[in-house]
């Protein structure tokens, strides 16, 4: 049974032992899966439990001071895929100064092998850890003899000869290659979260939107899309969405607002997921409400084009 911790000190999350991995596992793409599958092999082979170990923020953002780190999947995203790998147990470990100045020796002694009890380590060659990047691999296996431990290392994950990476699948994304980013990642892109009310320009113009705000997320994608939203009914429902500011009506805060073609029903308060298909055009702020509805009507017309829908009569536009 999956169960999730967050601590890195307490009493060992598998007495008899773990098969551990550990990374920052953004998008939990094929190259993770292949991973955690052979961590989930190793541990049935072993009689021991699977236990992959990572870290909220990721790295990377807490040591951008702020600035926008864009991320596959939020944390809850993240949970949720690891989750449906089959380990036993989830270590995300807070990041934060505390675990930043922690030097690599400590790592080892206090998190691998008091806190998780570890048999074996499988970690990527580029694998770096501790205060200052300065653990390696020859540092733990400098240590695995003494604590009982192997240090395993997964080698590449290739697909059709390239090299599986969260970054290499962010820019995919950023740059509006859907299809490519769900070759390298296994599932295609979404972005989920519950429906807020907003400012109902939409419904006024006769686009209503489900509003999912993204918080502290910042999201790799921008634009106006194609879309598919999950959870509403039995099958994905077709749409077109904007994700960005509103600079038309002077907003602030990202805000992902997704139209759902042909569909009239209140959604406020449902969790949502919103399938990216297909990228219309970037952002953009319009001198009036006309000149947005002229165009957010050829947007929507497009993406009606795009997921093979017939056209409708015209109407409004989307806020």
């Amino acid at each position: 049974m999956f169960r999730l911790f967050r601590d890195r000190e307490g009493a060992s999350l598998a007495p008899q032992g773990s098969v551990a991995c550990i990374g920052a596992f953004d998008g939990v793409h094929r190259g993770h899966r292949a991973l955690l599958a052979r961590v989930r092999e190793r541990a049935d082979e072993l009689g021991l439990a699977a236990l992959a170990l990572s870290f909220e923020p990721i790295p990377r953002e807490y040591f951008a001071r702020g600035e926008a780190v864009p991320r596959i999947d939020d944390a809850r995203g993240k949970i949720a895929n690891l989750a449906a790998t089959g380990i036993d147990r989830l270590l995300l470990l807070r990041f934060n100064a505390a675990l930043a100045s922690m030097e690599a020796d400590d790592f080892i002694r206090r998190v691998l092998v008091a806190r998780c009890t570890v048999r074996e380590v499988w970690i990527g060659a580029d694998f770096r850890f501790g205060r200052g990047r300065a653990g390696d691999i020859a540092l733990l296996e400098a240590h695995a003899a003494g604590s009982g431990f192997a240090t395993r290392v997964f080698g590449d994950f290739t697909v059709d000869g390239e090299r599986v990476r969260s970054s290499t699948i962010r820019t995919r994304l950023a740059a509006g290659d859907f299809d490519g980013a769900a070759h390298l990642l296994g599932r295609r892109f979404m972005i989920g979260g519950h429906v807020v009310h907003g400012l109902a320009l939409g419904r006024k113009l006769g686009y209503p939107t489900a509003n999912i705000p993204l918080g502290r997320r910042t999201s790799p994608v921008a634009g106006i899309f194609a879309v598919r939203v999950h959870g509403v009914g039995a099958a994905p429902m077709p749409g077109v969405a904007s994700l960005g500011i509103r600079p038309t009506i002077d907003g602030t805060e990202p805000l992902l607002e997704a139209h759902l073609f042909d569909f009239d029903g209140d959604l406020y308060g449902r969790r949502i997921d919103v399938e990216f298909v297909a990228k219309l055009r970037d952002e953009l702020k319009f001198g009036d409400l006309d000149a947005m509805v002229r165009q957010i009507d050829a947007d929507a017309r497009a993406a009606r084009h795009l997921l093979g829908l017939p056209e409708p009569a015209p109407a409004g536009a989307l806020a």
